[in-house]
């Protein structure tokens, strides 16, 4: 969503701009594509923070629990290499280093430690007088020091320690009165970007910690487009810069992101991905960026829980030419070229049960084992690999989108959510084997608060939405399950673990597919339908109609009827509801019973 180009490019001749789009395709050729995730990973708690370490070919992942895992890219996947409990509290920041060789992380412990990824070791313990918001390494590869910077949650100081030091502070940076929220070190120029709070944007060099007059194109803000937020006073979020130092780019909290060039400090292009604009797009001609009426719905309540979490709603990047905008929405990742002002892909659309928002890339090329012969029919697998790392709200799994879609991996049966911690029980309950469940039921009685509903079954029509039902019944999925969503004169949903709608799956662990009938239609009150965000995906919610509904029919699959206790669903759809239709009181189903 482009809320206007700032500026045009310098120099920006027709001729100019079309000789660098020429190259757009290869760009492009470089990043993952893949329009759904390849595989997932766990970790025991949810997953935070999320980085790669291209020059060594590394990942890192770190979770709520404080505990920091190391993973290794090979050739079209990656290998699980150690976990640390780094932190006893939760971890507020990791950074690589440039060399990526290095991992620092901070937490509200007030520690500081630092890990040899190469090496699989934690090389430094450093205790903090201060709790650390963020972190950066600030120094280049051909230095003697690895120095990291370590901005102060409760002030705006920024303290510079030497990780191969004796842990004394070399320098404290006062060029912020307040906190500090973000930091990005551009080694092509040997200086640091910072933004804080009240909105201001800082240049401040590795070396002498001064304002860098040697390398940027101005000498007084005034003359620049950087007091912009801290005119408003927009707190600014996090921040990024391209590889080649041509230009950063900043997300503040009013949902917009502030792409400038960094040597003259203008402001290039502004992208608005405030919910009010997303809510102008829903209801525009823009097909690419819309969505079925209930799962925008729902995204936008995850978005507004999100606020309430203070949870960092974008991630920001660039790509190595440094062309290619890439952030996380609602929608997905969207993936934005700057000069032709034009979005190229959103990628996780149709992963309307994750919402990502932490975001990392990897454009290297995984290595062959050391010493190994490479014949010629084997070179296309040491070629470039791309991915997008990234972790989901709430979810304690890292995400990997790459060049491949998920069935092209071979073997469907090991599935792309990989299950290398303990699964919770919903889990094992989606990986249960068909086998194990037995055949359909005939009618499951829901036992509510408010009273039985009988519910008769069309097995022989929708066979597996029925046997998706029945198994979640007989396992006490829908014990205590309250009904989230009540519209008078409309219908009542149930079916969420979570209670907020944005939960819930199938007993396969994935979405899965529609059964219409054209003899089971929304053409009367009491018919019992899926819940879905879209075409396919159907999981654990459904809802029951009050009322003939047939602009539902070829949309929701109608899997039952209610045979007995339509005077409970009466009294259901007669509760008293917020704004958000949830019951002010919960109405819950206490458990199934399961008629064969």
């Amino acid at each position: 969503m482009v809320e206007g180009a700032a500026a045009e490019e310098e120099g920006g001749s027709e001729r100019k701009r079309t000789r660098i789009i020429e190259w757009e395709t290869t760009w492009e050729d470089a990043m993952p594509c893949a329009e759904m995730y390849e595989k997932s990973y766990m970790h025991k708690d949810v997953v935070t923070h999320v980085a790669v370490a291209e020059a060594t070919h590394f990942f890192v992942t770190a979770s709520v629990d404080g505990h920091l895992k190391l993973w290794k890219k090979v050739i079209g996947d990656v290998e699980f290499v150690k976990q640390f409990r780094a932190h006893l509290k939760p971890i507020t920041d990791i950074c690589i280093s440039p060399d990526g060789a290095l991992c620092g992380t901070v937490a509200d412990d007030r520690t500081l430690k630092v890990f040899d990824i190469v090496g699989y070791d934690l090389m430094v313990f450093l205790p903090l007088s201060f709790t650390p918001q963020c972190a950066e390494w600030i120094f280049k590869t051909t230095h003697s020091q690895a120095k990291i910077a370590i901005a102060d949650k409760d002030s705006g100081d920024v303290t510079v320690f030497d990780a191969k030091g004796n842990g004394e502070a070399l320098h404290v940076c006062k060029h912020h009165k307040k906190r500090v929220n973000c930091m990005k070190y551009v080694q092509k120029l040997d200086l640091v970007v910072s933004g804080d709070d009240s909105g201001l944007i800082e240049y401040w060099c590795a070396l002498t910690y001064k304002f860098p007059n040697d390398r940027v194109s101005f000498q007084l803000k005034l003359e620049t487009d950087l007091f912009e937020l801290a005119r408003r006073k927009i707190p600014i979020q996090t921040l990024a810069v391209s590889p080649n130092g041509a230009s950063f780019a900043v997300i503040s909290i009013d949902r917009r992101i502030r792409v400038f060039k960094l040597r003259t400090g203008k402001l290039r292009r502004t992208y608005d991905e405030s919910l009010e604009m997303a809510s102008q797009v829903q209801t525009s001609d823009n097909l690419a960026q819309k969505l079925e009426d209930i799962d925008f719905g729902r995204r936008l309540m995850i978005e507004k829980q999100m606020d309430k979490d203070k949870i960092a709603h974008t991630s920001v990047l660039f790509d190595e030419s440094g062309e290619f905008l890439v952030y996380t929405t609602h929608l997905g990742i969207k993936i934005v070229h700057i000069m032709s002002n034009k979005v190229v892909r959103i990628l996780g659309k149709i992963e309307n049960t994750e919402r990502f928002h932490r975001l990392a890339l990897y454009q290297g090329a995984p290595r062959a084992p050391t010493g190994a012969r490479i014949l010629a029919q084997d070179v296309e697998s040491y070629q470039r690999d791309p991915v997008f790392l990234c972790c989901a709200y709430k979810k304690q799994r890292m995400y990997m989108f790459t060049r491949r879609e998920p069935d092209d991996t071979g073997d469907e049966s090991l599935g792309r959510d990989v299950f290398n911690e303990k699964p919770s029980a919903e889990e094992m309950i989606a990986v249960t084997p068909s086998a194990q469940r037995g055949d359909s039921a005939k009618e499951i009685i829901l036992h509510t608060t408010a009273g039985d509903i009988t519910v008769t079954l069309h097995r022989n029509e929708c066979p597996k939405t029925v046997e998706n039902f029945t198994v979640h019944c007989r396992n006490g999925y829908y014990d205590n399950v309250i009904f989230h969503r009540v519209i008078k004169g409309f219908m009542i949903q149930t079916g969420d673990p979570l209670g907020d709608g944005t939960g819930g799956t199938s007993v396969w662990g994935t979405e899965f597919e529609d059964e219409f009938d054209s003899s089971l239609r929304h053409d009367r009150p009491y018919v019992v339908s899926m819940a879905n965000s879209g075409p396919n995906s159907n999981g654990s919610q459904f809802f029951i109609t009050t009322v003939s509904t047939p602009w539902l029919d070829k949309k929701h699959t109608v899997f039952g009827v209610v045979s007995k206790g339509t005077q409970v669903v009466d009294q259901i759809e007669g509760v008293e509801t917020d704004e958000q239709d949830k019951p002010t009181m919960d109405i819950k189903i206490l458990n199934t019973t399961v008629v064969m």
